[in-house]
């Protein structure tokens, strides 16, 4: 069934070409699709296109339905073209004509992009939440090695002294930028496009304030052409915030690798949630970083396809816009994995309490030690020539008692006022 059916027969190629997945992707699509169809049944019995007994029919029915389409193991069949098709057919073959009506005052293209904004509303929401779990265990993390010694790097050279407290609580507070992200992209989908119809609107008087607040969405999208060119818009905003968060965590997956290796020794990770070699039975691998890296480097690309896929597209609808459904739906189903498997092994990581006793890292207490200087009284100038005159020599015997004070420094990493940032998201 195809809701443009028009009595005739498509080529089969070009029908396989044009569907392309549709019906698999459509599943994510399937309870907001029938979310949105309750609201416009009962919207259509308020402005009288629709009697109220076949209002109760229709929404009794897609009540009913609900459940089904958001089961485990819901299918589409393939003489469906898509979840909208589907759905009007359940309504006709257990209502009959008044399961005709659903469609009055409404396109396929309303239809794809109230429930793309109701889909993107709820996974953002879900994306936030783990980005808050996974900073709570970050949190955590820093405040158990708050004062566990840890060397800071520029150029991968040894710089300056840190800490695990720092370093837990760096990826904790950059979530919290990556949020304000995804509360952008929230306001951006909160918004109804229901009743824009082809994106030019109708000559039925429908209420489109009454789907608003039925739907639970915080505003109306007001212009018709707006509201279809939302389509894309809501894609790549969403995937904005999601490149954000994957780049935070790649940055900290492979922080987790690098820190693990033999020559760093940083970190460790329990034997269990690593994995070996078929040939060396010394190896015990961080894939699992690895792999977080690899699949958040895949989603920081995301903004940039749904860019080239629409950046030259004019005003109204494309058949374009049918490819960004799986690009932003394999997004946000990528980063929900990457997001719960990090919280999960994050626990896991053993830090090691005993680096900075290697002497290898002397030289990192040197900006600390010529500030030492300068507080007793000689210039900027010639502590630094100082100093560096004595590592050259290797005569340099470091100072690791100075003391940071400042907020956000090693002595005071100022965790109460990171997670004050939490409690207002």
């Amino acid at each position: 069934m195809k809701l443009w059916d028009k009595g005739y027969n498509v080529d089969q190629q070009i029908e396989q070409f044009t569907v392309g997945n549709d019906r698999i992707l459509d599943i994510k699509l399937a309870p907001y699709d029938v979310k949105a169809s309750i609201a416009h049944a009962q919207m259509l019995v308020k402005v009288g296109l629709i009697t109220s007994e076949e209002g109760e029919a229709l929404v009794a029915v897609l009540e009913a339905m609900l459940p089904e389409v958001s089961a485990p193991g819901f299918t589409i069949e393939a003489n469906f073209e898509d979840i909208h098709s589907k759905i009007e057919h359940e309504l006709i073959a257990q209502l009959g004509d008044a399961g005709k009506k659903i469609h009055t005052a409404r396109s396929r293209n309303d239809q794809v992009l109230v429930a793309m904004h109701l889909y993107l509303k709820d996974e953002l929401q879900t994306i936030k939440n783990l980005c808050l779990a996974l900073f709570d265990g970050l949190m955590q993390a820093a405040a158990n090695h708050k004062d566990v010694a840890l060397p800071g790097y520029t150029h991968l050279q040894v710089a300056m002294p840190s800490s695990f407290g720092l370093w837990f609580s760096a990826y904790a507070e950059s979530l919290i930028d990556d949020l304000y992200l995804v509360d952008a992209a929230l306001k951006v989908v909160d918004q109804n496009p229901l009743g824009s119809a082809a994106g030019y609107g109708s000559c039925f008087p429908v209420d489109r304030e009454f789907t608003t607040q039925a739907l639970g969405f915080a505003q109306l999208k007001v212009n018709a052409v707006a509201a279809q060119m939302s389509r894309g818009k809501s894609e790549k905003t969403t995937a904005y915030a999601l490149a954000s968060i994957a780049g935070t965590l790649s940055k900290f997956a492979m922080d987790v690798c690098l820190y693990m290796s033999q020559n760093f020794g940083f970190l460790s990770l329990s034997k269990e949630y690593t994995t070996g070699s078929s040939i060396m039975p010394h190896k015990k691998n961080p894939d699992v970083f690895e792999l977080i890296r690899a699949h958040c480097n895949k989603i920081s690309n995301v903004p940039n396809e749904l860019t080239l896929l629409t950046s030259n597209l004019p005003s109204g609808y494309h058949r374009d816009l049918q490819l960004l459904k799986e690009t932003i739906v394999n997004a946000l189903e990528g980063l929900k994995s990457c997001l719960e498997i990090s919280i999960h092994a994050l626990p896991e990581i053993k830090v090691n309490t005993d680096i900075m006793n290697t002497p290898m890292y002397d030289a990192i207490y040197s900006v600390d030690t010529l500030n030492d200087l300068i507080a007793n009284g000689m210039s900027f100038r010639d502590a630094y020539k100082h100093i560096g005159a004595q590592i050259d020599a290797g005569t340099f015997t470091p100072n690791k008692n100075v003391p940071h004070t400042h907020t956000g420094s090693i002595g005071n990493p100022g965790l109460d006022l990171i997670k004050a940032k939490r409690n207002t998201k």
